[in-house]
């Protein structure tokens, strides 16, 4: 797990290792252990190392292959390395033990075609000197990132979004429909606009190629193509979920589970005690106190006689007051919510244990692990006209969960977009009129995103246009403190045949991932596996907006010249509707964060970049070359500023 930067000149001029070295020290957090520079002309690639796989200099990258021709640069882990490793050994001999030695190898073998081959994460970059050609790639579901930018003739990339801020030369500006999107729709990351009207992401499941002055994206993964035989029953899904959880423990570093008390990563953690011997496991989790909204201690002691190694953060309102400016500036981008932090903070003390950690990522949009699955399956339900099982789960939902939720999300995912996104703007409410009807139709993918018919196709869209922006809070939030957070549930075993499922395993008689509770009876603790509620990395965060701090915090940021001058949010409004808060009249708490998050971010990344003015170039630094030693040519300083 690492950083990776790079930037290639389309107009074929030469590359300044300034300019790398720039992008690598906002990247030092992702690779703690090393760093190395290739420039070759108008091509400079970078990158920062977080030693995993063979802690030895013999993994530092940029790596080159045995004949010099490739050099790549790459962020994550292909989990199934040593298998590939054994069928490429014919061909090629290793010279290390690393997976990324056996990934560079996979592309001199099968050219693209490898990115099939691969069971991991990734975001890579792969540099042919003879062809003159730049081959960058992304895993099937968006676990890496990979941030690029074009202006005045180069192109520009890195693994997160602020290495490439100070090397754009003009004042950055914010993508107003993507802000639109955020404040509306709660959703980020669905298209591959980010927030940064100058910058964008390569979707997942692409590949990005430079060659000839010319950049071409396109996409080498469709997960609704690839959906392919269900699992018979849940003895086969318990069986690839164990395996996925087998593969992810490779490496040369101690390895932590994220254990929030909740389905997903309490099966990682019961998976890793009874098939891979590790009792001994260290889990991390976030708790707040008996009664508190988000505790999950009831659920995490029921492994304390099992497992000697648990380690528990409790966040505060006064810690996150404290941390926010950290966070943002880890992040980047503004977030919907305070769960994130929580995470953070399990994150933080889980480095002090491990270097990598398990958490159950992914499972929430196989097997419809949010509330709302429930309308959807109800209109699913209703489109077949399947009356007798329709009565049978409104039944059962209601039983169960004593809520109206499902019935309300049916209702809503029964109205056309258009009245979906007004009624999602009245919820969030204060929006500028003029603000509200330049974007209220320019939704796109935003407003489509619960247009589905049917349960399988809105767990596609979910993975297609929703996943990826928690995927990317799990990166930055692991990589800030130097931690590879690993997704067994994200395999793409387990996600092509979970995926296949028929509505009746996801969900079944009102409770949500039927195969996943069936496979693990006898293994799960029974008050885990049969819970109805979810929470995960939850935070108080309606307590935590009241606590006179961080009201005070909001008033300033809310009554601020600069918030008002935005042109986003009516700020007269707001404040009216932040007091309402404080008064216990109405929760807005979901309103108020991301107001709160809107307006620092703005202060903390955004307003500082609009100097526009690049780093100093800092002192001369060694340069990779092909023979991995003596630098390439002399460092070149750029212009002061």
């Amino acid at each position: 797990m690492c950083g990776i930067a790079g930037i290639v000149s389309l107009s074929r001029e030469p590359v300044q290792e300034w300019e790398i070295a720039s992008m690598l020290r906002r990247l030092e957090h992702r690779g703690p252990d090393d760093e190395g520079v290739l420039l070759e002309g108008p091509v400079g690639l970078g990158h920062r190392r977080l030693a995993v796989i063979d802690l030895s200099p013999a993994g530092r990258q940029p790596m080159f292959s045995d004949d010099g021709r490739y050099a790549i640069v790459y962020n994550g882990e292909v989990y199934n390395y040593l298998e590939l490793r054994d069928e490429l050994a014919p061909e090629f001999a290793s010279r290390t033990r690393t997976d990324t030695e056996v990934l560079l190898n996979a592309y001199r073998r099968w050219g693209e075609e490898c990115l099939h081959r691969l069971n991991g994460m990734f975001a890579f970059a792969i540099w042919d000197r003879v062809a003159g050609r730049l081959f960058c790639a992304r895993d099937r579901f968006g676990v890496k990132p990979f941030y690029y930018a074009r202006e005045r003739g180069r192109l520009l990339f890195a693994s997160e979004i602020p290495p490439l801020l100070r090397l754009l030369r003009g004042p950055v500006a914010p993508d107003d429909q993507a802000v639109f999107d955020f404040l509306v729709f709660n959703r980020m990351d669905h298209s591959d606009a980010t927030l940064f009207r100058e910058v964008r992401k390569l979707p997942h499941g692409h590949t990005l190629t430079v060659q000839d002055g010319k950049v071409r994206v396109r996409r080498w993964y469709d997960l609704a193509a690839r959906v392919g035989d269900p699992f018979p029953g849940p003895d086969e899904f318990r069986e690839t979920l164990s395996s996925a959880v087998g593969l992810r423990l490779r490496g040369d570093v101690p390895v932590g589970v994220c254990l929030s008390g909740g389905l997903d990563s309490s099966a990682i953690v019961s998976l890793l005690a009874r098939d891979h011997g590790r009792a001994d496991v260290h889990t991390f989790s976030a708790v707040y106190g008996p009664g508190v909204p988000g505790d999950e201690s009831r659920f995490i002691d029921l492994y304390r006689p099992r497992l000697p190694n648990m380690f528990t953060v409790v966040p505060t309102a006064g810690s996150l007051l404290a941390d926010l400016p950290a966070l943002v500036r880890a992040h980047a981008e503004p977030l919907p919510s305070s769960s994130p932090y929580a995470q953070f903070k399990v994150m933080e003390l889980a480095r002090r244990h491990v270097v990598v950690t398990l958490d159950g990522q992914g499972a929430d949009e196989q097997l419809a692990g949010y509330p709302y699955f429930f309308g959807m399956l109800f209109k699913e339900l209703l489109r077949r006209g399947r009356a007798g099982r329709l009565v049978r789960e409104l039944v059962q939902y209601a039983a169960r969960h004593r809520s109206l939720q499902g019935v309300g999300a049916l209702g809503y995912f029964l109205l056309p977009p258009g009245l979906q996104t007004r009624a999602r703007a009245g919820a969030a409410g204060c929006l500028l009129p003029g603000f509200y009807r330049a974007h209220a139709g320019s939704g796109g993918v935003a407003e489509s995103l619960y247009q589905a018919n049917s349960l399988r196709g809105s767990l596609l869209d979910h993975f297609e246009h929703k996943l990826e922006h928690l995927l990317k809070w799990s990166d930055r939030n692991s990589m800030h403190f130097g931690v590879e957070s690993r997704t067994p549930f994200l395999d793409y075993r387990l996600v092509e045949r979970t995926l296949a499922l028929g509505s009746e395993q996801v969900i079944r008689d009102g409770m949500t991932k039927h195969v996943l509770r069936e496979s693990m009876r006898g293994i799960l603790p029974e008050p885990i596996r049969t819970r109805r509620d979810k929470v995960g990395f939850a935070t108080p965060q309606e307590e935590w907006l009241r606590a006179p701090a961080f009201a005070a915090l909001a008033r300033e940021l809310l009554g601020s010249e600069s918030f008002r001058a935005r042109g986003y949010v009516d700020a007269r409004k707001a404040l009216a509707v932040h007091e309402r808060h404080q008064r216990g009249e109405v929760n807005a708490a979901r309103d108020i964060w991301k107001w709160v998050q809107l307006e620092l971010w703005f202060r903390e990344v955004v307003d500082p970049q609009h100097a526009g003015a690049c780093p100093a170039p800092p002192p001369a630094a060694g340069v990779a070359s092909p023979g991995g030693g003596q630098p390439a040519h002399e460092a070149v300083s750029g212009p002061a500023g």
